[in-house]
This record gives structure tokens, C-alpha cells and sequence, in this order.
């Protein structure tokens, strides 16, 4: 008795089930091939019926224009599906691409296809595609999806073949080997002699200038007597410091020169105040 009653409540509610599932479709399709000096009303027109594709292909000339108009239903009623499209695919090679139709409120849909619209691949060589009609949406509703028929693209024989271009692929590239720009290197030897010859011949003329301008040697052991670190370290840091220019001319980097040159620099700075300030109390003396 219960068993009955349950199936009693239970076959209904299947048929019920069945009763409110809807299904996408179409209503009043047609395609029409319109010629280049086809007038209005004229060329190819053929009516398409759901699930159910055309017997003969639709052929697409290089001036024509093929145009698709349907209304998208959703069980009986026209509706606005959220996608529409004609997909149109090569079997051999298994290339296809899609054209979105122009849907309005009322589920009529348009679409206009001609040869600028197509894949530079389709137009290589005569062929013939396999068109599909896709309508679907949001819902719980089957979307449609089935061959409406086949298009035979026929091309201009007095046209040259369009360009293929090569398609990006993506992939392991070769490897990059880096070429650095070489190290900087010294002048020329003949450079460094000449310049250093003119160095040491102003040598003469700098030692003859001191001396005429009243320079004292003898002044030099009371100097190192009263302040022999500070001197003598002024001196020394004097000397490194030329050694320093000496070995980044020759053979050191920036940054090996810069650590040196800034250790160097702080004795000089310190101990050549030192010094000044000795040689200050002399001549404050009257000691010239």
C-alpha cells in the first residue's frame, strides 16, 4: 500500500520534471548567398530546419555574401540566448573559428560572412567547411548545438593566394649566449712615455720655483724633530696616494681603487693637519 502510494506520487513529478525542461532552438532560419550583381531579393536562398542539416553545400564566391537570419527560441518561445554563433570548421585539419550572430530582445539574429571575414587559412585552396549553428544561455535549458550545412569556398582565379603567416608558436628557444663589452683598456704605450716624460721635465722647473720663491731644506730636520709621525706620515700618504693612481692605470678596478684611495685620503687629511699646523707655529716663531 505504501509502495503505491510513493509510485502514485512519484510518476507525476517525473512527467512534471519532463513537462518543464526546455530545450534552445531556432525558428524561421534562412541563409541567402547574395551575388556582387545580385539585386535585391536575389541569389541563393535556403531555409535551415533544427537538427537537420542541408542536403547540397552553400557555395561562397569571392564577391559574395552569405547572410544567416533566424530567431533563437528557448522551448516555444523567442528568446535572447546569451551566446549565438555560427561555428565553421575545416575536417581535415580540424581549423575552426566562430562568428557571433547579432541577437536583438526578440531573438532575431543576423549574420553577414564574406571572404574578408574568413581566416586567411580557409582561403588558401578551395575547400569545404562544416557549419554548425551554436545557441546557448544561463538556465537549466539544453543548449542547441548541430550542423545546419557545408560551405564550399570558391576563390578568384585571377587573385593571387593571400600570405599565410607563420603562427606563433610557443616553445624552448635557443640558448642566448651573453657578449659583454670587453674591460677598458690603458692607452697606447707611446701615450703613457710622452706624458710621463712631460711630468718629469717640469720636475726641474717646480724645484728651481721653490727655491726661488724662498724655500728652506734646512728647516727639514726641526720639522720631523718636533712632529715626526704627522710629517713624515703626510709625506708617505703623498706617495701611496700616486701609487694607488699608478696601479688603477695599470692593472686595478674602481672598486678596488676607491677603499684604497678613501684609506689613504683620511691619513693624508689627518696628518697633513697636523703638519700644517706645525709648520704654522714656525713661521709664527719668525722661523722662515
Amino acid at each position: 500500500m505504501r509502495f503505491h502510494s510513493l509510485l502514485s506520487f512519484a510518476i507525476p513529478f517525473f512527467f512534471w520534471t519532463l513537462a518543464g525542461a526546455t530545450s534552445w532552438g531556432f525558428d524561421d532560419a534562412t541563409v541567402v548567398v547574395h551575388g556582387k550583381k545580385a539585386g535585391v531579393g536575389g541569389g541563393a536562398k535556403e531555409k535551415l530546419v533544427e537538427n537537420k542539416a542541408l542536403p547540397e553545400p552553400v557555395v561562397l564566391g569571392a564577391a559574395d555574401t552569405l547572410k544567416l537570419l533566424l530567431t533563437a527560441t528557448e522551448g516555444k518561445k523567442a528568446r535572447r540566448p546569451h551566446q549565438a554563433f555560427l561555428l565553421l570548421r575545416e575536417p581535415k585539419s580540424g581549423l575552426d573559428t566562430s562568428f557571433p550572430l547579432s541577437v536583438k530582445e526578440s531573438g532575431k539574429g543576423k549574420l553577414e560572412l564574406s571572404h574578408k571575414d574568413l581566416p586567411t587559412q580557409f582561403l588558401t585552396e578551395p575547400r569545404t567547411l562544416s557549419a554548425s549553428l551554436i545557441i546557448a544561455s544561463f538556465g537549466s535549458s539544453t543548449p542547441y548545438r548541430s550542423p545546419a550545412f557545408d560551405l564550399k569556398i570558391e576563390l578568384d582565379p585571377s587573385a593571387p593566394p593571400p600570405l599565410v603567416e607563420k603562427p606563433l608558436r610557443y616553445g624552448k628557444l635557443p640558448e642566448i649566449h651573453h657578449t659583454f663589452k670587453a674591460d677598458p683598456k690603458s692607452p697606447p704605450k707611446i701615450i703613457t712615455v710622452i706624458f710621463t716624460a712631460a711630468v718629469l721635465a717640469a720636475l726641474p722647473s717646480l724645484f728651481f720655483g721653490w727655491l726661488s720663491l724662498g724655500a728652506n731644506l734646512n728647516h727639514t730636520s726641526k720639522a720631523f724633530g718636533s712632529s715626526p709621525l704627522s710629517h713624515g706620515a703626510f709625506f708617505c700618504s703623498i706617495l701611496a696616494m700616486e701609487g694607488i693612481f699608478f696601479m688603477y692605470y695599470t692593472s686595478w678596478n674602481l672598486f678596488q681603487t676607491l677603499p684604497a684611495a678613501a684609506i689613504v685620503g683620511l691619513v693624508a687629511f689627518l696628518s697633513g693637519s697636523r703638519a700644517l699646523r706645525e709648520v704654522q707655529e714656525r713661521r709664527l716663531a719668525g722661523l722662515r
